[in-house]
């Protein structure tokens, strides 16, 4: 005789005071932890890219300086530009670059 042939073969108890857990709660407790908190964000912002600042040659400089001249012309029509910038990184070096398309208000020469 083994040491549980007496209770090997009845029936599971089920609580009538308490409810059975919901199978997804009961499937958390046995979900895999971190062991070395703050881990996995250290290497998402490894994998995390940005991009180098370019600086603007003298073409470039020539070209802007022409469409800023005749933004100073027409601002008060109020036209719609876009305009791409360079926001640094806070945490690396580099950053990305935004466009933000915006009617002009005014031109603070």
């Amino acid at each position: 005789m083994g040491k549980y042939d007496d209770i090997i073969n009845l029936p599971h108890h089920v609580s009538k005071k308490h409810p059975q857990m919901p199978i997804a709660d009961r499937a958390a407790q046995f979900a895999p932890f971190a062991a070395l908190t703050g881990y996995g964000e250290q290497i998402k912002e490894t994998a995390r890219t940005t991009e180098e600042f370019h600086q603007v040659s003298g073409r470039e400089k020539e070209e802007l300086d022409q469409k800023l001249q005749i933004l100073l012309q027409t601002q008060y029509k109020h036209p719609l530009i876009s305009t791409y910038y360079f926001t640094p990184d806070a945490r690396k070096q580099g950053g990305h670059y935004e466009k933000k398309t915006e009617y002009v208000k005014r031109i603070d020469p």
